[in-house]
């Protein structure tokens, strides 16, 4: 399917691997121009180069940390007029709710979620006066259902749900379209982190844990970035349009939920 978006300008972030890479690529093969931000410039480098030879698009790779107000000056300096916003952020650390002080949900709420709403608040104007664009928040599936051991992520992630709902209606009439991408667990080192935090905590290999893992999905097996990716850039070409403030999740079936 042609996705009409070829030449359309994009920025994505925690773009060096993982999902933000699947999304980085599936806009590539879609003829986007791409703006790529990770904070480990030798990985960033490693991707941009790999994405410009195998799918003959201008990147422009740029190292620094989008949480911060420096990071985010330099990379909307560096990406000038976008058409398509893509925000990505890590998770805070997992833990219990007599563990986090206010600095630690001020950190998560920092990063997860007034790091997507001022990159949204710099992008969206343009896009406005342009007539279109498109922006999809990766967020998690743990804002359709809440993890226990994840509540920094859960408070942070939902808030940024609550503004996007509202946005996005705000928005919509300028050919503007907000949505939130929500995945479960995919085969990326964050998968890898998991299974092996349970593979020593069970006493068992990582296979095994990672086997563990798969039978709670029932697609039976981990996502992949190019999956994932693949939804991203649908979300944000020309027959999304009426595609307004949804939260799509991405989880093989794993949560157990009619709506």
């Amino acid at each position: 399917m042609d996705l009409g978006i070829k030449g359309k300008r994009a920025l994505v972030c925690a773009s060096s691997k993982g999902l933000g890479k699947g999304c980085a690529e599936a806009l590539a093969d879609a003829g986007c121009t791409l703006v790529l931000n990770a904070r480990g410039a030798e990985a960033l480098e490693a991707t941009a180069a790999d994405i410009r030879a195998k799918y003959g698009v201008e990147v422009i790779a740029v190292a620094a940390d989008i949480t911060t107000d420096e990071g985010r000056a330099k990379v909307l300096e560096a990406a000038g007029q976008i058409d398509i916003l893509v925000t990505n952020a890590g998770g805070p650390p997992p833990g219990m709710w007599t563990d986090w002080t206010r600095d630690d949900f001020i950190k998560a709420l920092d990063a997860n979620m007034l790091t997507p709403i001022a990159l949204m608040q710099a992008a969206l104007p343009g896009m406005m006066e342009r007539g279109w664009g498109r922006v999809v928040n990766i967020t998690s599936q743990a804002v359709k259902a809440p993890i226990g051991v994840l509540g920094l992520s859960n408070s942070a992630r939902t808030g940024l749900t609550g503004f996007v709902a509202g946005t996005s209606r705000q928005v919509a009439g300028s050919g503007v379209t907000i949505n939130n991408l929500l995945p479960g667990i995919h085969a990326t080192d964050r998968a890898v982190s998991l299974d092996t935090g349970v593979a020593k905590a069970q006493g068992k290999s990582l296979d095994e844990a990672r086997k563990q893992r798969e039978a709670t999905i029932p697609a039976g097996r981990y996502g992949t970035a190019e999956e994932f990716g693949a939804a991203c850039a649908f979300l944000c070409s020309q027959h999304a349009g009426f595609i307004v403030g949804q939260n799509l999740l991405l989880d093989g079936g794993g949560i157990n939920t009619t709506l």
